[in-house]
């Protein structure tokens, strides 16, 4: 399967610990490269998530952003240790039989007071046990987005290939006229001049001529690139840097095919293949 490089994620739950959401996105890139925003709390897991993630993706700028939206209803809570405020206001009354004119203490400093009271203890590890879950659900979903973008950047390639080969037929079908067509051309320019040549040197130059202008063996190496193109396409997996490397080389055959043309025919196909080419490497940048 072709894996594309550009996806979006978003997985959320409720825990006990609060509303979890982990959100994904990725970009093309010459390799994988992850990024985290994470809580406090989940910062010991960065490690964890960048390992699960090169085991799911291959190529791509993976951005990873993980929230944790505490509970309304329990983030207020608090559990007062009553002994403990008993001692306080003991000592307080002490301290004011002592000092005479000392005001007494704000319910609010009361709180401030180490001991008075407890908040309730979350546990990290359930914490994290939960962002690994979902960040691992995330990631299947991305994988699959990527999958299905792939499948899409895949058809459009195979769609440009297609018209390749209609221009590489196209051309050389041409071909055999239009070599006759020079040959005829240059004899009756000479016959118009009325000069006496040497047939065997104007052979020779017909010859040189002809083999300057023969393309086949570009013709060749693009149906050959075209069907390594498919191939790799059958094949599937990472391939988007071979895929790359192959519009290189069909890019190059293209540029000497009209470097060669000797007629507008063949110079607007020639010129029809690097736009299909160029066509097919832009998609091919976001394959994985």
């Amino acid at each position: 399967m072709i894996h594309s490089m550009t996806s979006f994620a978003r997985e959320s739950a409720t825990t006990d610990q609060g509303i979890l959401t982990v959100e994904l996105r990725s970009v093309n890139h010459r390799y994988l490269d992850c990024s985290f925003k994470l809580p406090d709390a989940l910062r010991s897991l960065e490690p964890q998530l960048r390992e699960q993630a090169g085991k799911a993706l291959a190529r791509g700028k993976l951005d990873c952003m993980i929230r944790l939206q505490a509970h309304p209803t329990n983030s207020g809570e608090l559990q007062v240790n009553t002994e403990q405020l008993h001692k306080l206001l003991a000592a307080t009354l002490i301290i004011k039989k002592q000092m005479g004119d000392a005001s007494l203490v704000s319910p609010l400093e009361v709180l401030q007071f180490p001991g008075i009271y407890n908040a309730p203890e979350q546990s990290d590890d359930v914490l994290q046990k939960n962002a690994r879950s979902l960040f691992g659900a995330a990631l299947d979903n991305m994988a699959e987005n990527r999958r299905r973008e792939g499948d899409k950047l895949a058809g459009l390639v195979l769609d440009r290939l297609q018209q390749v080969e209609s221009q590489v037929t196209a051309t050389r079908e041409l071909l055999p006229a239009l070599m006759q067509q020079q040959r005829d051309r240059i004899t009756a320019r000479i016959a118009d001049l009325r000069i006496d040549v040497d047939h065997n040197r104007l052979e020779q130059e017909l010859v040189y001529m002809a083999q300057k202008a023969d393309v086949d063996e570009e013709l060749d190496r693009l149906e050959a690139h075209v069907s390594e193109v498919r191939h790799t396409l059958e094949k599937g997996g990472p391939c988007g840097r071979r895929l790359d490397f192959l519009m290189q080389e069909l890019n190059r055959e293209a540029n000497t095919l009209s470097s060669k043309s000797i007629s507008s025919s063949t110079t607007r196909n020639a010129v029809e293949l690097k736009v299909l080419i160029e066509q097919m490497r832009e998609q091919i940048q976001n394959i994985e």
